[in-house]
C-alpha cells in the first residue's frame, strides 16, 4: 500500500523495454469437518486439515461476510499511524474516521522487524501505535480498559461503538518491505519481507516464516486485531522492482521471491486457523495486492489466493511521473489510446490480443479469474499524482513529461504541482510525483488557498499561478485537473467518478472497495470557505453499497459437478524476470486417484479474460480454448469473466495412479491460477479437489463413495478397455414448435449448443451442468433465443 514515497512499476514489456449439508475432505486426505462451520467456509478458500476453523463467526451460511444489515459490500479504509499532527500539520485520529459508513480498518504499518516479528517499534510515550496520547483532542481520550495508549486503544475503543467493523494489522508498505524505521525515524535495511521468507540462495527461509507467522499471531491477540493484512511489495521476478533502496537484497533473491511469498501465506493461513479454533473467532488473512500487469508478469499464477479471505487489489499508480507518459492514476477502463502501452505496441500486437492493462477493470478480471467476485476488492486512490512541464496529449492527457527531478524548496509551487504530501528519497530531495490529498486537489480546482497551507510551510501569502480546469474522460471513469499556463497535469477523484467505480462493484458483484488512504478525503468548510479532510467519497460509496444484492459468493460462472476427484493440476517452472515472455510455465497433472486415466481423458478448465483467448500448448494435448469471455479490444471494458479452455491426454497417454505427466502450457498475459476443472472420466464430469469448491465431495471415479486411503501400489497395466455403457443421452425429441433438443437436467452442455426449453430456445455460452435455463438472469449460461 502507499506510503508517502510510494511509485509503481507499471508497463508489462518494460523489462525488455448446501449450506452446512455436506462434510467434505477437499484436498486435505480425507479429514472430515464440522458441517456447521464447513457450510460458512467461502468458496475457494483454503482450510487448515485437521481444524475446526469457526467460519461462522464472519460468514454466513452462503460464504458471505457478515459485516450488518447495511453493509452489503465492503467499505475498506487504511488508516496512517504517522498523522498525529505531533509534526505540526493536520491531525487524522481514530476519532475522524467515519465509522459508521466504512466495514474494515487496516492499520498502516507494522513492519517485520530485525529478528523477524511483526513490530511496530518500541513501546514508549512517542509511540503512536501503542504510547501516544492527545490531551484535549475531543474523541481522542484513551479507554482505560486496555493496557496499551495510542492508535490501538482509539481503534478498539472505537470498535466497541461498532462492533461490526473489522481491523486489521497491515504489514509492509512501500517504504517497510525491505526494513523499517526505527524509533528515531531512519530507516533500517534489515532486508525485511524479503530476507525473513527467502533465504539469499533463493529457498524457503522456513524458520524465518515460522518466527513472523507466530508472532503475528501473538501480535493480534495482544492487540485485538482481527486478522492480518499483508503488503509485500513485491515478491516478483520482475528484476528493478519495489523500492530502489531495496533492490540489492531483492534482486539476488528474485527466483525465490514467489515460492517464499506463498509458503509466507500458507504458514500465516494455518497459524491463523489453529490460533482461531482456540479463541471461537476467524482470524482474516488478506493482502495488498499489485495491479500492474508488469508486476503480476513474474509472480506466476498468483497461486497463494486460496490461502486469503479476499485481496484488495492496489489499481492505482497506474501512471506517474516516474516515467514520462501521461495519464490517469487509477482510471476504471482502458481506451485504447494509453500512451504507454502505444509505445509498446500493446494495442498493435495480436499476442496482447489488443488488451490495455493499466488500468482497475483488467486487474478485477485478473483475480476474478481464480476468486469468487466477492472475495476481491478494488482499489481507490484518495490522493494525486501529477506531471509537470507536460507537452502535447489532450488537456495533458497521454502526452509526455520529462522524468527530471526537481528540487525542494518553498512556495506552494513545488515541483511545479502545488503538493502538499511531498515523496522525498533518503537524501531530502523531492521527487515531482504530484501526490496531494484530494480535499487539497478540490481546493485548487476552486482556486483555494487553504489556511491550512503555513502548517505545510508555505508563506502566508501564497499565490497559486495559473488556473486548474476540471477535465473527465468518460470512457476511461477519470478525472483530473489541467493548469494550462503551468501545464500541470493533476489525477484525480471525485463523486463523479467514485460513483462510476461504486456502480461497477455493485453491477459485477464485487465484493466492495479499499482506499488509501481515509486522510485524503474531502469535506466542504462552509465557515471557512475552503475544502478539508472529511468523507465524502467514503459516504458516497456506502450509500451505493447499502442496498446493494449480496455479492457474488461463487468462484465458477456455472455450476460444477458436486462429486469431486483428487487429480492434482499445477503450474511451475516459470522463467525469470524478462525472460518469461510469452509465458510458457509446465502443466504438471497428477493422478491422486486409484483410477487410472485412460489416454484421450478430457479437462476442461477457466482463466480470466485479463489474457486473450489464444492460450496453447506444445506437447500434443491439443490445449484450444472452447468458449470466449471476451475478444477484441476491452476499451470500455472485459466483456467476460472467463476463457474456457479444453485439453486431452494424448492418446497414448494414460495415466496411471500416483503419476504425473507435464506439458508445455502458453500464453501471453498474465492470469491468476486456472480454476473451476472438470475431468471427464467414464462419461462422468468430475470437478477437482484442488479448487476447494464448496458443497463437493471427493469421490474415487466411478463411485459414488469417498476414498477411504489414497492408493499405494499403482496397477501395473492401466485400463484399455473403454466403458462398456454410454452415458444416458438427453431426449432428441423437442417440445412442439422448438427444433432444437430439450434441455435434460444432469447433461453436460458445451459453449454453442442450443436447447428448448419451456418453450423457448436457448444458447450456452460456456460449459454448464445442472443450470436450468431460464434460471440464471442475464449474465449468466444460458441466452434466450426467443420463443418457439
Amino acid at each position: 500500500m502507499l506510503s508517502p514515497t510510494k511509485k509503481r512499476a507499471s508497463l508489462l514489456t518494460s523489462g525488455a523495454a448446501v449450506a452446512g449439508l455436506l462434510i467434505s475432505s477437499l484436498a486435505s486426505g480425507g479429514v472430515s469437518y464440522a458441517a456447521d462451520n464447513e457450510s460458512c467456509r467461502p468458496d475457494g478458500l483454503y482450510k487448515t486439515p485437521g481444524v475446526d476453523v469457526p467460519y461462522c463467526s464472519v460468514y454466513d451460511t452462503e460464504g458471505r461476510e457478515k459485516m450488518g444489515a447495511d453493509h452489503q459490500r465492503r467499505v475498506i479504509g487504511y488508516f496512517t499511524g504517522w498523522r498525529t499532527g505531533k509534526n505540526g500539520e493536520p491531525a487524522y485520529l481514530a476519532s475522524d474516521i467515519p465509522w459508521d459508513k466504512v466495514t474494515h480498518l487496516n492499520y498502516a504499518f507494522g513492519h517485520v522487524g530485525g529478528d523477524n516479528k511483526l513490530s511496530v517499534g518500541t513501546d514508549g510515550p512517542d509511540n503512536a501505535a501503542t504510547g501516544m496520547t492527545w490531551p484535549g483532542v475531543a474523541g481522542a481520550e484513551m479507554d482505560p480498559a486496555y493496557p496499551y495508549k495510542g492508535h490501538f486503544n482509539l481503534l478498539n475503543k472505537f470498535k466497541k461503538q461498532h462492533p461490526n467493523v473489522k481491523t486489521l494489522i497491515s504489514v509492509g508498505g512501500w517504504a517497510e518491505t525491505g526494513g523499517y524505521f526505527d524509533d528515531s525515524g531512519k530507516r533500517v535495511d534489515s532486508g525485511g519481507f524479503y530476507s525473513m521468507a527467502t533465504n539469499a540462495d533463493g529457498s524457503v527461509n522456513q524458520a524465518g516464516i515460522d518466527t513472523f507467522a507466530n508472532s503475528a499471531v501473538d501480535f493480534i491477540r495482544k492487540y485485538g486485531f482481527n486478522g492480518v493484512d499483508i503488503d509485500y511489495e513485491y515478491p516478483t521476478t520482475m528484476k528493478d522492482s519495489g523500492n530502489p533502496l531495496d533492490w540489492q537484497l531483492s534482486n539476488a533473491r528474485r527466483a525465490g521471491l514467489v515460492q517464499g511469498y506463498a509458503v509466507l501465506m500458507k504458514s500465516l493461513r494455518e497459524k491463523l486457523d489453529r490460533a482461531g479454533a482456540t479463541d471461537g473467532k476467524h482470524y482474516m488473512l488478506t493482502v495488498a495486492a499489485p495491479s500492474s500487469g508488469y508486476l503480476l508478469r513474474g509472480m506466476e499464477t498468483f497461486q497463494m489466493q486460496k490461502y486469503l479471505d479476499y485481496v484488495n487489489i492496489m489499481s492505482y499508480d497506474l501512471h506517474g511521473a516516474w516515467n514520462e507518459y501521461v495519464g490517469p492514476n487509477a482510471s476504471l477502463f482502458d481506451d485504447g489510446k494509453d500512451a504507454e502501452l502505444a509505445a509498446a505496441n500493446v494495442y498493435g500486437s495480436a499476442q496482447y490480443g489488443s488488451l490495455g492493462y493499466l488500468n482497475t477493470d483488467w486487474a478485477y478480471h485478473y483475480f476474478r479469474g481464480s476468486m469468487p467476485s466477492g472475495r476481491i476488492n478494488i482499489g481507490l486512490p484518495y490522493y494525486t499524482r501529477g506531471f509537470k512541464n507536460v507537452q502535447g496529449g489532450t488537456d495533458g492527457l497521454w502526452g509526455k513529461a520529462a522524468t527530471t527531478g526537481c528540487p525542494a524548496g518553498s512556495g506552494l509551487t513545488k515541483c511545479g504541482i502545488d503538493n502538499l504530501w511531498h515523496d522525498k528519497d533518503t537524501a531530502g530531495k523531492e521527487s515531482p510525483a504530484g501526490s496531494n490529498p484530494m480535499w487539497h486537489a478540490k481546493n485548487l480546482e476552486k482556486g483555494i488557498v487553504g489556511d491550512y497551507v503555513t502548517r505545510y510551510g508555505f508563506p502566508a501569502d501564497t499565490k497559486l499561478t495559473g488556473a486548474y480546469a476540471r477535465m473527465y474522460d468518460a470512457t476511461l471513469v477519470a478525472p483530473w485537473l489541467w493548469n494550462a499556463d503551468k501545464k500541470v497535469f493533476l489525477s484525480t477523484e471525485d463523486e463523479q467518478s467514485v460513483g462510476a467505480k461504486a456502480d461497477y462493484v455493485v453491477d459485477r458483484g464485487i465484493g466492495g472497495t479499499m482506499v488509501w488512504e481515509l486522510a485524503g478525503d474531502y469535506g466542504w468548510n462552509a465557515a471557512k470557505g475552503q475544502y478539508e479532510p472529511g468523507s465524502t467519497l467514503t459516504s458516497l460509496m456506502y450509500d451505493k453499497f447499502k442496498a446493494a444484492a449480496p455479492y457474488g459468493a461463487k468462484k465458477a460462472g456455472t455450476t460444477l459437478p458436486t462429486q469431486a476427484v483428487d487429480v492434482g493440476l499445477e503450474f511451475t517452472d516459470f522463467k525469470l524476470g524478462d525472460s518469461n515472455y510469452p509465458i510458457t510455465p509446465k502443466l504438471r497433472i497428477t493422478n491422486n486417484t486409484a483410477t487410472a486415466l485412460p489416454g484421450g481423458t478430457e479437462f476442461q478448465f477457466d482463466y480470466g479474460t485479463s489474457a486473450p483467448n489464444n492460450a496453447s500448448d506444445q506437447s500434443g494435448f491439443g490445449t484450444k480454448v472452447i468458449a470466449s469471455g471476451h475478444t477484441g479490444s476491452n476499451v470500455g471494458g472485459l466483456k467476460g469473466d472467463f476463457q474456457r479452455v479444453s485439453l486431452k491426454l494424448p492418446a497414448w497417454q494414460s495415466l496411471a495412479p500416483g503419476a504425473t505427466v507435464d506439458l508445455s502450457f502458453n500464453y501471453y498475459l498474465p492470469v491468476s491460477t486456472p480454476s473451476n476443472w472438470t475431468v471427464t472420466i467414464g462419461g462422468t464430469a468430475y470437478a477437482l479437489t484442488g479448487d476447494l469448491a464448496r458443497g463437493t465431495t471427493t469421490v474415487e471415479p466411478g463411485t459414488t463413495t469417498p476414498p477411504t486411503t489414497p492408493p499405494t501400489t499403482p496397477p501395473t497395466t492401466p485400463p484399455t478397455t473403454p466403458p462398456t455403457t454410454p452415458p444416458t443421452t438427453p431426449p432428441t425429441t423437442p417440445p412442439t414448435g422448438c427444433a432444437a433438443p430439450a434441455y435434460t437436467a444432469g447433461s453436460v452442455y458445451n459453449a454453442g449448443q442450443t436447447v428448448s426449453h419451456k418453450g423457448h430456445g436457448w444458447k450456452a455460452k460456456w460449459w454448464t451442468q445442472n443450470e436450468e435455463p431460464g434460471t440464471t438472469g442475464d449474465w449468466g449460461v444460458w441466452q434466450d433465443l426467443g420463443a418457439c
